[in-house]
């Protein structure tokens, strides 16, 4: 069976079915979910290479008191932790009155997460094809709130003082082909839109969602050993498994 000839069987088959204005994207999408396309390796195999960055990482993660953060102090006129560089986020605190609709009908307060800004970040996810077949870029990514330390994330998670280096580290990788997607005259922009957070402990928090494609990306692109090219079945049977997914893929993928 071969992908591309199976996407354009599909599309004739809508289009006969009165679908005129069916994409050929949307039958990709459909072909891809029906079977694992992909000659870079099977799902036993992505299983294992995942397993494998999970027990290699050395990203090591211990409970501290608020007052031995680094880098974080207590801003006494505005009530609030803060970072130093009065970047990032900050935890202030919020009152919520009048809440019918809600299991504390009078009310309640809590402490709450605001980024600097309210400028969100980019949930990048780059991809491209390798003999028609569409393949898309994952990154085995060690956050210190994960359950299980490292999960299957975009290709690109990053706030925006992040990508300016508010953090005095490196910029995030392939940042250039969602931000500066121009440069690449092939590009392909499937999907750029705002989503919203967690409500109940992010203040006003939102991320721009991409999906961006890139032709003749898979063999041009250097990519160190914790990204790694995978297909759309792949990634939905990875969101079977538990924890393995970052929420940020599932909000991506929604719209397919």
């Amino acid at each position: 069976m071969h992908f591309e000839t199976t996407v354009l069987q599909l599309k004739e088959f809508l289009i006969l079915k009165g679908f005129c204005n069916v994409s050929e994207f949307q039958c990709e999408v459909n072909v891809e979910n029906l079977m694992d396309w992909s000659e870079l390796g099977d799902l036993e195999e992505l299983k294992a290479w995942f397993v494998n960055q999970q027990q290699n990482c050395d990203f090591y993660v211990e409970d501290i008191s608020l007052d031995q953060c680094r880098g974080w102090k207590y801003n006494d006129s505005l009530g609030r932790i803060e970072h130093n560089s009065g970047s990032f986020f900050y935890v202030q605190g919020v009152r919520v009155t009048k809440s019918s609709m809600r299991e504390v009908e009078d009310g309640w307060d809590q402490p709450i997460v605001t980024q600097v800004g309210f400028d969100g970040g980019v949930l990048g996810l780059l991809r491209s094809k390798r003999n028609g077949v569409p393949y898309y870029l994952v990154e085995a990514k060690a956050e210190p709130g994960n359950p299980d330390k490292v999960q299957i994330c975009p290709t690109l998670q990053a706030t925006f003082a992040n990508i300016n280096q508010n953090h005095g580290g490196r910029q995030p990788k392939f940042v250039d082909l969602f931000l500066k997607s121009s440069s690449h005259s092939s590009s392909k922009i499937l999907f750029d839109q705002w989503m919203s957070e967690d409500g109940g402990r992010l203040h006003r928090k939102r991320n721009r969602g991409m999906l961006v494609e890139v032709p003749n990306m898979i063999d041009e692109l250097e990519i160190p050993s914790g990204f790694k090219w995978i297909s759309l079945f792949q990634i939905k049977k990875l969101l079977k498994l538990n924890s393995w997914v970052s929420p940020h893929i599932r909000g991506i993928i929604s719209h397919l």
